[in-house]
């Protein structure tokens, strides 16, 4: 977690097992990835192993007396044994128990009832407990309770404390996949951290840092990248020019700004950062921009300048991490990608099978979730050559992978709807509609529900309950999809035109004659006025509003319309038409 105040302030915390750590809060951490593999654990921070003391027969009688914890002496030795039960490897259950009393005592012991840091300071530790032990909801109150303790304006260590609360409770609602929430938490704690330090401290830019990966997590590019821009400032203030932790930002807002679609920014980000690592000797970290290049390239129809940047990065990985490691694998899934764009399918079917070779048989150390993500990506390749069964064979290959997985819930809905999509292809619309409809589940539990991203999959899952003939159901999803894509990506975005269509016809099928010649009519001024008339779905809109035009004013009797005139051609494309990927998941519409 990044720092707040001078080392030598708050005393040390426990390390718990198997669970990821972040650094001393009183330090400034090492660089982090672009983004994070996996959310970082709400852990704090570490101390160094030692034996749990004997304790004599008269304090395990204490320790078993309620009455007793109102002996203030005791809070401190139940908090010295939780740490050192976990040092010694007894297991967390155990150290529980501990902390419970220890928690318990401080607060009893509270002077003039006004709680103590010491009890902040016990609660974060036994939030961190119930962390190790995957029990994350419990952890939740026990950090909200923590957060109510410290008086930031009483001095540096309350802020401390205070900060640490609001970002191990951040960690905690990650893990948990509420992204919102965790947020909110993480803006709270910088907050504090900007008033106690100023704004231009290193350690703030830390903290921007992590906020901005969080939103990169979230889809929010324009706050991550406002967020890493500020950590970019605060770096070249305070560090050597072409430093690592300036290479480091810059590898992140390459990322915000290629998924904004702004390649070209990017690719000047990536050189720079490039550049840096070189100087600095750090020829594998080198090679990962090289694929990061690579990726830019290809978005960019360089696809040359893509296969020597993506041949450099394999045999960098291949002479520094062997012949079967992920890392390898991941470059054949983008020269399988690179060769099925320029038509040589040939090459791009043997590079999957060699990244699945070694996906199928991983060397130690890769996680489920390097895996998973490289399965994902195999089947984008599959799907677009015509193979949806297969595609969809590695997609639940995947969330077999992460269904286990804490804070993995986003992941899980981006490949839940991609999944929908396949069903849908196939024709599978039970299937495709269940898919959705937990991907979008998961999306509102997460926090993604105002994301662009979560308004297309409202869309497609629309689509299904139309095939399926939920025709109100698919209306309510077709209007919550609109206010979200008109929010998020514009009133003349393609998204939301495809939605517009797909409403209008909807509202035809219910006999909203009205309310479908109005959304038809605003189409189709849209496309006069600021889009031209060139597009090949004006003309079909054009004829729909006649034909509704034409049957309003008569008492409308009739038959359902036949479901496939009432799709809008371009929601219903095939996969050899579709062509857009949203970035980072993967998912085509």
């Amino acid at each position: 977690m990044p720092g707040l105040v001078s080392p030598g302030g708050p005393p040390p915390r426990i390390t718990l097992p198997e669970t990821p750590q972040r650094s001393d809060p009183t330090k400034t951490p090492p660089s982090h990835s672009p983004l994070p593999k996996k959310p970082p654990s709400p852990s704090p921070s570490s101390r160094s192993k030692k034996k749990t003391p004997d304790t004599p027969t008269n304090s395990n009688t204490l320790l078993l007396s309620e009455a007793s914890l109102d002996n203030p002496d005791l809070g401190p030795f139940l908090l010295k044994l939780a740490r050192d039960t976990i040092a010694s490897g007894d297991g967390p259950s155990k150290a529980l128990d501990y902390a419970i009393r220890a928690s318990k005592s401080f607060e009893r012991c509270a002077v003039d009832n006004i709680p103590s840091l010491d009890f902040a300071m016990s609660l974060h530790v036994l939030a961190a407990i119930y962390c190790s032990l995957s029990r994350f909801e419990e952890a939740v109150p026990v950090l909200e309770q923590a957060i109510l303790v410290p008086d930031v304006k009483t001095g540096a260590d309350h802020a401390l404390a205070a900060f640490s609360g609001y970002m191990q409770l951040g960690d905690t609602f990650s893990m948990l996949g509420q992204v919102d929430k965790s947020i909110s938490c993480y803006e709270q704690g910088l907050q504090i951290q900007m008033q106690t330090l100023g704004e231009t401290d290193p350690r703030v830019g830390e903290t921007c840092r992590y906020l901005a990966e969080a939103n990169v997590q979230a889809m929010q590019f324009d706050k991550a990248e406002e967020l890493c821009n500020k950590t970019l400032e605060i770096h070249r203030a305070h560090s050597e020019p072409a430093s690592l932790e300036e290479a480091a930002d810059r590898r992140l807002m390459a990322l915000i700004c290629e998924a904004k679609g702004d390649y070209e920014p990017a690719l000047e980000h990536l050189v720079l950062a490039s550049m840096a690592m070189i100087a600095n000797g750090q020829d594998t970290e080198v090679a990962s921009i090289d694929v990061s290049i690579g990726n830019i390239y290809m978005s960019l129809c360089r696809f040359d300048e893509a296969i020597f940047s993506y041949q450099k990065a394999l045999t960098v990985f291949k002479s520094s991490k062997g012949e079967n490691h992920p890392s390898v694998a991941s470059v054949f899934v983008r020269l399988a990608d690179l060769y099925h764009r320029t038509g040589k399918l040939r090459e791009s079917k043997s590079y999957c099978e060699n990244a699945l070779r070694i996906y199928s048989k991983p060397v130690p150390g890769t996680t489920a979730e390097e895996i998973a993500g490289g399965l994902t990506e195999v089947s984008a390749i599959f799907e677009s050559v015509d193979d949806p069964e297969e595609a969809l064979k590695l997609l639940q290959k995947a969330m077999k992978l992460l269904e286990d997985k804490p804070g993995q819930q986003s992941t899980i809905a981006g490949i839940e709807a991609r999944m929908g999509v396949m069903y849908y292809m196939i024709g599978k619309y039970d299937e495709a509609r269940s898919a959705f409809e937990s991907a979008v589940l998961k999306l509102r539990t997460s926090g993604e529900r105002k994301s662009a991203f979560f308004g297309v999959v409202l869309n497609q899952m629309g689509l299904a309950c139309v095939q399926l003939f939920k025709i109100d159901e698919a209306a309510e999803l077709f209007e919550e999809a609109r206010g979200i894509l008109e929010q998020e990506c514009g009133h003349c975005h393609q998204d939301t035109l495809g939605v517009y269509s797909n409403l209008a016809a909807t509202y035809d099928a219910m006999g909203r004659v009205g309310d479908a010649i109005e959304i038809l009519e605003y189409v189709l001024k849209l496309r006069e006025e600021k889009l031209g008339i060139a597009n090949p779905d004006f003309e079909d809109e054009k004829r729909r509003l006649a034909e509704l035009l034409k049957e309003a004013g008569k008492t409308r009797d009739r038959k359902a319309k036949s479901l496939e005139n009432l799709i809008d051609p371009n929601s219903k494309r095939t996969k050899k038409e579709s062509t857009k990927r949203w970035p980072g998941l993967g998912f085509r519409i």
